[in-house]
C-alpha cells in the first residue's frame, strides 16, 4: 500500500507540474505585448507613422483620440487604462500629484537627446520625471486680409464693431479668458479675481458676436474660406489650410501677447506595458519620425534633429516657427493653484450661462 501511495503521489505531482507548465506557457506576463495605447487629439499622428512603429518593434499602436485633455485626465481618474497619454503643461502636476503618471525610465528614452535644452527641465516637471515635450506652437489670430477693415494687431480688434458675428473660437476656458486677460494687460495665468471679473466683463461683450466651434486641426479654415468668419482665434494649422484653399489669410501674435501651449508625452502610472510605452516615445522622437509629423500637423517639435528633415518652406514658415520678436510678449500656458482652477470655472460658468 505503501509503495502504491507513492506512485498515486508521484503521477499526482507531475500532473500538477505539468499544468503549471502549460499555464506558464499560456502566461502573457513573460512576452514582448504586441499592442500599446496612445491618446492623443484625432488625426495629430498619422498612421503611417504609426505603421512605421510596427514594421520596426512588431506592436501595434491602438490610437484612441480624445474630445479634449481634461476628458483623457479625467477618464485616468476614472480607472480606465491607457499607454501612452499626451497631455498639456499644465495639466501635468495636478496628474503627477494624483499619482496617476509614471515616472519615466531614460534608459528606454534615448532619444530624448533630440529635444531642445530649452524645453528641458521646465517647471511643470522638473527634470522631465513624468512627461516629455511633444509639441509645442502658438496661439494668435487669423485673419481675411482682404475682408478686415484696418490691419489687425492685437486681441482688441477681437471687439471692433466692424466684426461683430465674424469672429470665431473654441470653448476652451484657459484661452478664451486668457486672451481676454492678455488684451487688458494681465498676464494670461492670473489668478487675481478683480482681473478675472474685468476679463469676464470684457468677454460678455463680444460673446453675442464669438461663434464657438470645438477645437480640431484647422477648424477656422472652412468658416475662412466661405466668408462667414472675418477673424479667428487660430493656429499655424488654420493659416496653412486655408492658403492651400486659395484664401487670402494672415496670421499674426497679438501685439499684447500670444498664447503659447505645449504638449507632452506622459505615461499612465498604471500602464501594464510601461515598457513598450517609452519604446513607441523613443520610436515618435526620432528625427525622421518628428520631422513626418511637423510635415504633416503643421506643428512645432522642440526637437533639433528633425529641423533637417523638415520641408524648407514650413521650415520658414513663421507661423509654425515664430521669431523671437513675435514671441516678445507671448506667455505659457502654466497650471493654476486649486483656488486658481475653482476660479476660472465660476469665470467660465458665468461666461457661457450669460445670455
Amino acid at each position: 500500500m505503501a509503495s502504491l501511495s507513492k506512485h498515486i503521489l508521484g503521477i499526482g505531482l507531475v500532473v500538477v507540474l505539468l499544468v503549471s507548465f502549460a499555464a506558464a506557457c499560456d502566461d502573457d506576463s513573460d512576452k514582448p505585448p504586441n499592442e500599446v495605447s496612445l491618446r492623443n487629439w484625432e488625426g495629430d499622428i498619422s498612421q503611417a507613422i504609426l505603421d512605421g512603429f510596427k514594421e520596426e518593434t512588431g506592436i501595434t499602436v491602438n490610437y484612441v483620440p480624445y474630445d479634449s485633455q481634461e476628458q483623457a485626465l479625467a477618464d485616468m481618474q476614472a480607472g480606465e487604462v491607457y499607454d501612452v497619454v499626451v497631455l498639456e503643461n499644465q495639466l501635468i502636476p495636478g496628474a503627477v500629484a494624483e499619482g496617476l503618471l509614471a515616472e519615466l525610465d531614460y534608459n528606454n528614452i534615448p532619444n530624448f537627446k533630440n529635444i531642445s535644452p530649452n524645453f528641458r527641465d521646465l517647471a511643470y516637471d522638473p527634470q522631465n520625471a513624468h512627461a516629455i515635450p511633444y509639441s509645442w506652437g502658438t496661439t494668435g489670430l487669423v485673419f481675411r486680409s482682404d475682408l478686415v477693415v484696418e490691419p489687425v494687431t492685437g486681441w482688441a480688434d477681437m471687439w471692433n464693431e466692424a466684426y461683430a458675428g465674424k469672429l470665431m473660437g473654441w470653448p476652451l476656458e484657459r484661452y478664451i479668458i486668457g486672451l481676454a486677460l492678455k488684451m487688458l494687460g494681465y498676464s494670461l495665468n492670473s489668478e487675481d479675481p478683480a482681473e478675472l471679473q474685468a476679463a469676464l466683463g470684457k468677454l460678455l461683450e463680444i460673446k453675442p458676436h464669438l461663434t464657438l466651434r470645438e477645437w480640431e486641426p484647422a477648424v477656422a479654415a472652412p468658416y475662412l474660406e466661405s466668408g462667414e468668419i472675418w477673424l479667428a482665434i487660430g493656429q499655424a494649422d488654420d493659416v496653412i489650410a486655408a492658403r492651400e484653399a486659395g484664401v487670402a489669410v494672415d496670421y499674426i501674435l497679438p501685439e499684447e501677447g500670444g498664447l503659447l501651449w505645449g504638449d507632452n508625452f506622459t505615461i499612465q502610472a498604471n500602464s501594464p506595458r510601461k515598457a513598450a510605452a517609452e519604446k513607441l516615445i523613443n520610436y515618435l522622437l526620432q528625427a525622421e519620425v518628428s520631422a513626418q509629423i511637423i510635415n504633416e500637423t503643421y506643428y512645432w517639435l522642440p526637437n533639433d534633429a528633425a529641423l533637417e528633415f523638415v520641408v524648407p518652406e514650413l521650415r520658414e514658415n513663421t507661423a509654425i516657427f515664430p521669431t523671437q520678436e513675435m514671441l516678445k510678449n507671448a506667455e505659457i500656458l502654466l497650471p493654476l493653484t486649486a483656488a486658481g482652477e475653482a476660479l476660472y470655472a465660476d469665470i467660465w460658468a458665468q461666461f457661457l450661462a450669460e445670455e
